[in-house]
């Protein structure tokens, strides 16, 4: 895969599941997560969109994630595709993001998009922030 910067890039996630179009590792969408967002974007109207997520600094533990649909991308935004759904991820979060994990979860426990990210040494209980 060449550095194409408005190019993504379908993904097999039996090779390398962090892959991005320009190589970087950045988060990986579960299956479940994946059909979400593209049930989300369809309920919409808006399947030319991409899920970007963020880590922006704040929250209770030093950062928090942020997450929406956006039809703007940068010329060095990290993008990838799962299933349907185009994620893209600034260059900044990006590193702060590498291995992590999205998921949705639908229970009458627990329910809604969380992320697991092996880099947070430490989290709020409230599942938005880590540092």
């Amino acid at each position: 895969m060449g550095p194409s910067s408005n190019s993504t890039a379908e993904l097999d996630r039996t090779t390398n599941p962090h892959e991005s179009v320009k190589g970087m590792t950045m988060i990986t969408l579960t299956d479940t997560a994946a059909l979400k967002v593209k049930e989300l974007l369809d309920a919409e109207g808006a399947a030319d969109l991409a899920l970007r997520v963020a880590v922006r600094p704040g929250g209770c533990s030093g950062f928090s994630y942020e997450m929406f649909f956006d039809g703007e991308i940068a010329g060095d935004d990290e993008q990838a595709t799962y299933g349907e759904a185009k994620v893209v991820v600034d260059p900044a979060s990006a590193q702060l993001l590498q291995g992590a994990t999205l998921d949705y979860k639908d229970g009458l426990d627990q329910s809604g998009f969380a992320i697991t990210n092996p880099n947070a040494s430490r989290t709020c209980g409230c599942g938005q922030s880590f540092s």
